[in-house]
């Protein structure tokens, strides 16, 4: 037997609380023994529902704030394109997530699925010191049972173990010619609200950095850009080698890659050589480029985006077959129930999640136990010895860095988008930050800066975000050893 800590018995309910968020209380308490749905004639308690809604809320306004460098988190009163509050839709979708679970119950034997009596033990054990840790207001708030604990936390370990097994076959065989990512480094100059005699003086800087690397083809961009002006510097950056139809399409108008690039420069990059520098200044309606291509082939930048298609095919294929089967499942809401459950920014209140003993069992999957060891905590940055600055240290995944970086959208920062210079831990492979942010760090050394483009999800919350695209100008300021 491992040494391992079970996901369904730490995790789960970590996952539920450990923002330390939620503060203040309801106008009205919650009954948690109504019954919300019945799925498959199995009713699902609205005390279970309150705790999943609870957990997503939970890690939406952890992640915005880790994210957003600490800037709190009120979008819920806020409505949606629907017509409808973002926290209506939380539990409208919580809800969703929840008969999901009940039916992959229901499947568990089909996949040779089962929870042990040893699961059972766990799951009473941390069921038992989550109602001890939490006061009697937080428990009448969440409305929630001791039972309804031990039933979410079963339900969450068969979904974690189906989930492994729905996937098995998907076929995750991802050739280097279909991820080629190709790496670069470049010094952008902005020449925003300039006029036009500043504008050309920054073409003629841009050019001068140019000059000096064609004369010395193995000089450092980066020191090469200071020497013209020590607020020019250069960063690194990697795009799809592969050109879609749109990027080769021959409209003048500029735009902008789902890499967060100009066409303009990504057209010049994919003539160039390893080592080559762009021939000519390049000029986007933002500024000038000055550019040189790496490697065509970036190892572990391909690599990374491998996992990706692999990972998302996977997800696409488990979202798909789950959504099938709700869909042909007898699901019925009692509308006026599901009203009661309130998700907004007045309704906060403060939940403790206890510190589970680890217990020796054998049973935890590769996945469960890398996602359980990935978990950004204050505890992870706590047990590192010391900050590591040396340049010649490497990020990899499960690395815990020191970060700062500055957020932009169209080349303009945005509210809550910067730590501000006061630096930031984050675990590489958490999943804390959205879309592949922390991937496009592995590779990174101390002292780098590093352009990381991200697209915020189409539903994210905070509705000027929602959809766009966002280029972060991020610092590594170090690794924790």
């Amino acid at each position: 037997m491992k040494r391992a800590i079970k996901r369904t018995a730490v995790t789960a309910l970590a996952g539920v609380m450990a923002a330390g968020m939620l503060t203040g209380c309801g106008s009205k308490k919650l009954d948690g023994t109504k019954t919300v749905a019945t799925v498959d004639g199995t009713d699902v308690p609205i005390g279970i529902l309150s705790l999943i809604t609870r957990e997503n809320q939970a890690q939406a306004e952890a992640m915005y704030a880790s994210f957003m460098g600490g800037q709190s988190y009120s979008i819920w009163d806020s409505d949606t394109e629907d017509g409808k509050t973002y926290g209506e839709q939380a539990v409208e979708e919580s809800l969703k997530d929840l008969e999901i679970m009940y039916i992959l119950k229901e499947k568990a034997a089909d996949y040779k699925v089962e929870v042990t009596d040893d699961d059972k033990a766990a799951i009473a054990e941390a069921a038992s010191q989550f109602i001890a840790a939490n006061s009697e207001d937080t428990l009448k708030e969440l409305a929630v049972s001791e039972d309804q604990v031990k039933t979410y936390l079963e339900l969450v370990t068969y979904k974690e173990r189906i989930h492994d097994s729905i996937v098995a076959d998907v076929d995750t065989n991802v050739t280097d010619e279909e991820a080629q990512q190709s790496s670069f480094s470049y010094v952008s100059i902005n020449t925003s609200d300039l006029s036009d005699d500043e504008i050309k003086a920054k073409k003629e800087d841009a050019q001068k950095i140019l000059d000096a690397m064609n004369e010395n083809p193995d000089a450092d961009l980066n020191e090469t850009a200071k020497s013209v002006d020590d607020s020019y510097f250069s960063l690194d950056g990697t795009f799809d080698a592969n050109a879609s139809e749109d990027e080769d399409s021959d409209e003048e108008d500029s735009t902008t890659t789902s890499g967060g690039y100009p066409e303009e420069v990504l057209k010049v990059l994919r003539t160039l050589d390893d080592g080559q520098m762009g021939p000519d200044v390049i000029e986007t309606d933002t500024g000038f480029y000055v550019v040189q291509l790496k490697e065509k082939m970036d190892k572990d930048a391909t690599e990374s985006k491998k996992k990706s298609i692999a990972s998302t095919r996977q997800e696409d294929f488990y979202k798909e077959t789950t959504e099938k089967w709700l869909d042909k499942a007898d699901v019925t809401v009692d509308k006026k129930v599901l009203k009661t459950l309130k998700v907004t920014d007045s309704h906060k209140f403060s939940i403790v999640t206890p510190t589970p003993e680890v217990t020796e069992e054998a049973t935890t999957t590769p996945e469960v136990t890398e996602a359980a060891e990935t978990t950004t905590t204050p505890e992870a940055t706590e047990a590192a010895e010391k900050l590591n600055t040396d340049s010649s240290l490497e990020v990899k995944d499960g690395d815990t860095v020191n970060i700062d970086y500055v957020g932009k959208i169209d080349g303009e920062a945005f509210d809550g988008g910067s730590t501000d210079g006061s630096g930031t831990d984050l675990v590489i492979g958490s999943g804390s930050y959205i879309d592949d942010f922390e991937d496009q760090l592995i590779g990174s050394h101390p002292g780098d800066k590093v352009e990381v483009t991200v697209t915020f999800p189409d539903d994210y919350q905070a509705t000027d975000l929602a959809g766009k695209e966002a280029v972060f100008d991020v610092t590594v300021n170090g690794i924790y050893e």
